[in-house]
């Protein structure tokens, strides 16, 4: 059959009765559309986080009164002030030190806790659930209860140590920095120990568990395994334990504030266990000085940044700098 030339170049003829073609152009404004989806986060965060943020910077630049409003520029005198503080350099080791004793201990347990939860028990999901109790309870009502097992005159910690002879008199928790900063940690730890150990639960259920027969046919113990397959195996989970775990302590505010009987923010007579942000609530909302509050707040911010930033290294150096 002949083929004409003149036609080859020419599209096909339409068929009568078909749907008109659809051109691939895109719409006006389709690539805007991702931008759309994800615009409400930038959103929210530019009026709750972003705003805030920049607007407490510029509040520290004031002499600003939470009641009568902004007094005057002060420069960095806000700032020097702080410094030159002692009750500063007080709340910074309190706040260190409350964070320490709490985190280290909790997350070690955690991983106890999870460990134990991930083998083959009775009854595993009872378990599971009440590990979460805490949780479930007000923290002022942890607060309040631990404040009564920690009394000096009936604290049942004081009747238990002096019981197996470990005491001789009875220990004013409230009245010494070692003894306050002890109670406090426990509280952080008895309500966030099960928070973190359920994470790491999640983390090691999803371990391959082929990584596990071949270890046991290997003849390793289950410490051994827990050291050379697990730990690896969660590691990023770790590190994110760590960096939150940071955050929150070093913004401990609840537990410090109804340890103390008179619970006016000032930690106790001297200040024994007064935290950053104790002070930071006390100049803000009991002294009205709005400017010294934000710049409080303001080196509690690049505090917690740092801390978490070098744990963050840390971690991954310790890891092996893995970045999964």
């Amino acid at each position: 059959m002949a083929v004409d030339a003149a036609g080859a170049g020419r599209a096909p003829a339409r068929t009568p009765g078909a749907p008109p073609r659809r051109t691939t152009r895109p719409r006006r404004g389709g690539r805007l559309v991702p931008y759309g989806f994800v615009s409400p986060f930038f959103l929210v965060f530019g009026i709750f986080g972003l705003y805030p943020l920049l607007y407490t910077f510029w509040v520290s630049l004031h002499h600003w009164d939470r009641l009568t409003g902004d007094g005057g520029f002060a420069g960095l005198d806000n700032f020097q002030d702080l410094f030159a503080d002692p009750d500063f350099y007080t709340a910074t080791f309190n706040t260190f030190s409350i964070f320490l004793l709490s985190t280290v201990p909790q997350l070690l347990l955690a991983l106890a806790v999870a460990w134990l939860l991930d083998r083959r028990l009775r009854a595993r999901t009872t378990w599971r659930a009440l590990v979460l109790v805490p949780q479930y309870v007000s923290v002022v009502a942890v607060a309040l209860v631990f404040s009564q097992l920690f009394g000096r005159d009936f604290g049942v910690v004081n009747w238990a140590l002096q019981h197996l002879g470990l005491i001789s008199e009875p220990v004013d928790w409230t009245a010494e920095t070692w003894s306050s900063h002890l109670a406090i940690a426990f509280m952080v730890m008895w309500r966030w120990t099960g928070y973190n150990a359920l994470i790491y639960l999640a983390a090691m259920q999803a371990v391959p568990r082929e990584l596990y027969e071949s270890a046991m046919v290997d003849g390793a113990g289950r410490m051994l395994t827990f050291r050379r397959i697990t730990l690896p195996a969660i590691r990023p989970t770790v590190l994110f334990t760590v960096v939150i775990s940071t955050i929150g302590g070093l913004q401990l505010f609840a537990e410090p504030f109804l340890f103390d009987p008179q619970a006016n923010a000032e930690g106790g007579t001297e200040h024994q266990f007064q935290t950053l942000t104790l002070m930071l609530y006390k100049y803000g909302f009991i002294n009205n000085d709005a400017g010294y509050a934000s710049a409080i707040s303001w080196v509690l911010f690049l505090v917690i940044a740092a801390v978490a930033a070098l744990n963050f290294l840390v971690t991954r150096r310790l890891g092996g700098g893995s970045g999964r």
